[in-house]
Formats: structure tokens, C-alpha cells, sequence
């Protein structure tokens, strides 16, 4: 009984991985370009992507993407800040002219009072908040799913969802002035790193 389980189980997640498409080979940042890279920039370790300390930058995909899903595994330090680019330019700042999802530890003591609902791990950073918390413990890996199609956006962490909303209804002047990216139709995926450390892995994605 145990082993049919097990298959089971096997089979449940290769039929959840259906149709996704590798984006890091675990051993080389092949198929990515740095833009603005600090200091190292980012580097291959132990299979994983790690923005160092000292490092960071935008690290984008060569090619742009328009409706898809991208999931991937996290893990950062106490306070860790980073943020995933979607539907972004390579030039200017990818959390104004594309979206960019945060990567963050929001519940450090360094930023406590300092935070607006959208700016909360998961939230399109100043445009939709998070409304609700999966983040586990600085330090030990997380599982983040981003899906986009058209205006519509879902962010699920550690399986549930904690960011969900419409693009094409963000109709406030003043924050469409500010994010012409909402409006983007396509764009690339990268790391926007702020000089934390913050590691990557299992990198994938489904063209939708």
C-alpha cells in the first residue's frame, strides 16, 4: 500500500510539471544576462542561483515571456530583500517599467512600521498587496508559483495563495503613471537583487 502511494503521489507531480521548461541548468547562468550587476553579481552554487551579500543586481532571461506560469524555491537570510522581474524591460527599473513581485522578509525587525500592504512578500510590489502570509523561517527553502495571463495574477506560496488580483483593473492615475509596466503585455523574468543574500533553485516554467 505504501509504495502505491508513493507512485501515486509520483505520478501527481509529474502530471503537475507537464509542459514546463527549465529555465536554470544548475550548473551555469546559461540562458541569462546580468544588467546593472553589483559587485560578483550572482553566481552558481550547489545547484542553486545565489544573489551574495555583496552582490546583486537584475539578472534576466535572455528570452521575454508574456502569459505563463514560473515556479521556483527560495531561500534567503534574516532580512532578506529580492524580487522576481516580470514582463520587464532591459533598461529602467523593472519594478516600474515591467512588475516585480517581492522576494522578502517582511516580518524582520528591521522593517517593522515601515511597510505598506504591497510592498509584503508576494505582492506586485506598489501596485497589488498580499493579502495573506506562507513565508517560512529566513533559512529554510520556500516553493513560489507566479501565474500571469493577460491582466490576471495569482502568487502562491507553500501552496497557498497570498496574492491575487487583476492588472487591467489598476486604474488609478497616479500609480499608472508611476507603473507604465502594468500595462506591459510581455517581457523578461529576472532577480532584482538589493544587496541581501537570497538563493534560488528548481527554476521553471509553463508558456501559457
Amino acid at each position: 500500500m505504501k509504495l502505491i502511494t508513493l507512485l501515486a503521489t509520483a505520478f501527481a507531480l509529474a502530471a503537475a510539471e507537464k509542459g514546463f521548461t527549465d529555465l536554470f541548468d544548475g550548473k551555469s547562468l546559461n540562458g541569462w544576462q546580468l544588467v546593472r550587476g553589483r559587485g560578483p553579481g550572482y553566481i552558481v552554487k550547489d545547484g542553486t542561483i545565489v544573489c551574495p551579500l555583496e552582490g546583486g543586481g537584475n539578472l534576466f532571461t535572455a528570452k521575454e515571456y508574456a502569459d505563463f506560469v514560473l515556479r521556483f524555491d527560495f531561500r534567503m537570510e534574516p532580512g532578506g530583500n529580492n524580487g522576481i522581474g516580470i514582463r520587464a524591460p532591459l533598461e529602467g527599473d523593472a519594478a516600474y517599467v515591467g512588475m516585480e513581485i517581492q522576494i522578502l522578509d517582511h516580518d524582520h525587525a528591521k522593517y517593522k512600521g515601515k511597510l505598506k500592504p504591497t510592498q509584503h512578500h508576494g505582492s506586485v510590489y506598489d501596485v497589488i498587496p498580499a493579502t495573506a502570509d506562507a513565508l517560512k523561517p529566513a533559512g529554510e527553502w520556500n516553493s513560489e508559483e507566479i501565474r500571469i495571463k493577460g491582466g490576471k495574477i495569482t502568487v502562491t506560496l507553500n501552496g497557498r495563495v497570498i496574492t491575487k488580483g487583476d492588472l487591467s483593473k489598476v486604474t488609478d492615475p497616479e500609480i499608472l503613471k508611476k507603473h507604465p509596466g502594468v500595462r506591459r503585455a510581455k517581457g523578461h523574468i529576472g532577480f532584482l537583487g538589493h544587496g541581501s543574500l537570497v538563493e534560488f533553485r528548481n527554476i521553471r516554467i509553463r508558456e501559457l
